[in-house]
């Protein structure tokens, strides 16, 4: 059955989410450390991930630190080694890039898609048979609206998203008749505390809602994909856009 949770003798599930020493990742391991589980902060600066650690044990949940450069397939090789069984894996981890296409170089195009798309399919390869033989587990891709509709400076980043959307479909193929659950997230502008606040203030104005969104609006999100109340949801990509997508 989908979503069981785990004896308690085996204490509280587990979730691996990348790219959580920032940004949306961070306020969604957070909020599933809040919801119960023990959260596994992935990054690469240990310094931050130890800060994230520490401030998800000051509010009372469990979490623990790995790091790990997801452009290294041995790396993720190893990630998943150290990590052991999870219940939950948030594929978060990633980064955009905005520009004319002409200005992009083969390198950066290359990071990309190792970033977006490679690292995602290998940890979902390293962790999704375990779950399918145990019977349940929970999936759930960050995607962009930037997948879904066409922006002029992000014809790259773009195609990343819709790569990650078409896996979503076909992961739910592969494993959700043996239980495991795997959707995705199309979040549309959100304030990540990094440098973009004025482009992504400008495309919340864009929207239905004339706003940006906010991570912990996302992380709400994708813990009720999360969660057994999501026990019937599975291939869906849902929009956290404020309604851009929609139009």
């Amino acid at each position: 059955m989908p979503d069981q949770q785990r004896d308690s003798d085996d204490g509280p599930q587990r979730a691996l989410v990348t790219g959580a020493t920032s940004g949306m990742g961070r306020a969604i391991a957070q909020q599933l450390a809040a919801d119960g589980l023990h959260v596994i902060v992935h990054g690469r600066d240990a310094g931050r991930g130890a800060q994230v650690v520490e401030g998800i044990e000051s509010a009372g949940g469990q979490a623990s630190f790995a790091a790990a450069d997801l452009a290294d397939p041995a790396a993720i090789e190893r990630l998943a080694d150290a990590a052991g069984e999870i219940d939950v894996l948030v594929n978060n981890a990633g980064f955009s890039w905005f520009g004319a296409t002409a200005d992009l170089e083969p390198d950066r195009f290359d990071a990309l898609f190792a970033s977006n798309v490679r690292a995602p399919y290998f940890l979902v390869a390293a962790f999704a048979p375990g779950m399918a033989a145990r019977g349940s587990g929970s999936i759930i891709n960050i995607s962009s609206m930037a997948g879904r509709i066409g922006l002029a400076p992000a014809a790259a980043y773009g195609a990343t998203k819709g790569a990650l959307e078409s896996l979503t479909r076909a992961w739910a193929a592969e494993f959700s008749p043996s239980g495991v659950r795997v959707n995705a997230v199309a979040a549309g502008p959100v304030y990540t505390g990094g440098a973009a606040a004025e482009r992504t203030t400008a495309l919340g104005a864009t929207t239905l809602l004339g706003r940006a969104g906010s991570a912990a609006e996302i992380a709400g999100l994708v813990s009720f994909l999360a969660s057994p109340r999501a026990s019937y949801i599975t291939g869906a990509v849902l929009a956290a856009d404020g309604g851009r997508t929609a139009i």
